[in-house]
């Protein structure tokens, strides 16, 4: 018999009807998980013998220890999962299964051998592929690993994107880790290379904040909302049976090679210029002291859709940027702050206050359909005088960061923070966007820190127009991107250190990229 082709009006068919059987998520009630709920008393444990004296000194305040570079960001993470002796609870947008993502599985698995209870919670969406990983992880007796808002479908992905699109589009962009709920890491960074500096490919410019006290209290209260919350699934929710002992010990040795292999990295070389690997106390480092305040979106935003301080962390954020009388600045990776937010900071700036705002340039942005809608607001900001600055994407040599550093080629902005009349500092995972406002949920949070404001506020200033460019008008009116590069000043006319090619396809998407959805 002759074959025929399906005519294009009807080859689309049968996958058509694969997708409308596609799996759905159980309910959440008939799935085999229990509630859990963080430590509650942290006494007698390592971390808290260590932090103690210095918590007695500073009663009602929490420690602020801040991480500007991904070493430190690195070594910290490590230090607290080998300190902790009783619970780890992590909470993380991205894992990846790279050098620094595998050692920190070498290390919960290290914990977890010797009795210390770890929680593992992954958003869904970055974790395509990583299933035999987590189930392994989740087969050990003091490990669990749960998935927010996942994936039904845990080969064919895109069932659910195309069957499902509204739920699968809400993600926990959270990023939190926590040691026996009395020290705890939040801010940028998720877990891999690129964020710890280790990636010849590319590197982000990131901060994080080692938190000790009360405040990790409320940042596992937090994590103890989103663990028990309906919104999350355990892994073993999509197989029927546990991982053979051939894979778990499969997985042993390979994690152990990995860890093997880490160790003579050369970014194990690296992080031995750093006092931290080596501080055997937390106690001993440099801490600001000062009330708080945790904000964070509530796990059922993913339900909402109107902006509501009940669920919603951006009215908190907003009050803070309110009680600014001199100095605003702002660093957002993703920065599209809309028509009623442009006017907002445009606004601030008529009051007195000085705003300046550093975000990525089109060729340090990893998304350009971002890139995109920011670029409607760009000249708006600067003819109300706001103080606009755009990321050079040429600075992955790092030379202040020692000879051993892991050089890379690009750089690239993930940093959320703010810095408030430098006095005050906001360090988050919030990205000053549409997504992050209305779809992911987001953790952050304010404390005073005058040494650290004013070092990073003065600090800007100082460096801004050797690692980014300044964005200001010309004598037409017309922008233009000024920068020192090796001791001399440049002027560009169009989209810094871009081809023609990218320039055209950032236009484009800048007349039909959906703003509330970048």
């Amino acid at each position: 018999m002759k074959a025929t082709v399906p005519s294009p009006t009807t080859a689309w068919l049968p996958s058509v009807l694969l997708l409308g059987a596609c799996a759905s998520l159980p309910d959440i009630d008939e799935v085999d998980r229990t509630a859990t709920t963080a430590l509650q008393d942290p006494s007698g444990t390592r971390l808290a013998d260590d932090l103690q004296p210095a918590l007695a000194e500073h009663p009602d305040a929490s420690g602020f220890h801040t991480l500007p570079t991904g070493e430190e960001a690195f070594i910290t993470r490590l230090r607290l999962v080998r300190a902790a002796d009783r619970t780890l609870d992590l909470q993380y947008y991205i894992w990846h299964e790279d050098l620094t993502g595998d050692a920190l599985f070498h290390a919960l698995l290290t914990a977890a051998d010797r009795g210390v209870r770890v929680r593992l919670l992954l958003d869904d969406l970055n974790t395509d592929g990583m299933d035999p990983t987590l189930r392994v992880l989740d087969a050990h007796e003091h490990i669990e690993v749960r998935c927010f808002n996942p994936f039904a479908n845990r080969k064919h992905r895109l069932d659910d994107i195309v069957t499902d699109p509204r739920r699968i589009n809400h993600r926990m962009h959270n990023k939190t880790l926590t040691a026996d709920a009395i020290a705890t890491v939040f801010g940028g960074r998720n877990v891999g290379d690129e964020y710890f500096a280790a990636n010849t490919e590319v590197i982000f410019g990131d901060m994080d904040v080692l938190a000790i006290g009360p405040i990790a209290a409320e940042v596992s209260a937090e994590f103890d909302l989103y663990w028990n919350s309906p919104y999350v699934f355990p892994i073993t929710t999509f197989y029927d049976e546990a991982p053979s002992e051939d894979e778990i010990r499969a997985y042993r040795v390979r994690s152990d090679d990995r860890a093997r292999q880490a160790r003579s990295s050369q970014y194990a070389h690296a992080l031995e210029q750093f006092d931290a690997l080596t501080e055997v106390e937390l106690s001993g480092l440099d801490y600001a002291w000062s009330e708080w305040v945790l904000a964070y979106d509530q796990p059922r935003k993913v339900d909402t859709k109107e902006i509501q301080p009940e669920t919603h962390l951006f009215p908190t954020l907003l009050e803070g940027m309110d009680l600014a009388q001199d100095d605003l600045l702002i660093v957002s990776p993703y920065f599209i702050p809309g028509k009623e937010l442009t006017a907002y900071l445009i606004g601030r700036v008529e009051d007195g206050v000085r705003v300046r705002i550093l975000t990525n340039s089109l060729q340090s942005n990893d998304v350009g359909a971002v890139h995109a809608g920011y670029a409607r607001y760009r000249k708006a900001l600067v003819e109300g005088g706001v103080e606009l600055y755009e990321l050079r994407a040429d600075l992955g040599d790092r030379v202040a960061a020692g000879s051993e550093a892991v050089h890379s080629d690009k750089s690239s902005l993930h940093a959320k923070f703010f810095v408030f009349d430098a006095h005050w500092l906001w360090v988050g995972s919030y990205n000053m966007d549409g997504r992050s406002t209305f779809f992911n949920t987001e953790l952050g949070a304010y404390f005073r820190s005058p040494d650290e404001a004013k070092k990073l506020s003065s600090r800007f200033d100082e460096i801004i127009e050797d690692v980014a460019w300044r964005v200001e008008l010309d004598e037409r009116g017309d922008l233009r991107w000024v920068t020192l590069r090796n001791g001399k000043e440049e002027v560009m006319h169009t989209e810094p250190d871009t081809t023609w090619f990218k320039r055209a396809v950032t236009s484009v998407l800048r007349l039909i990229a959906p703003e509330k959805q970048l």
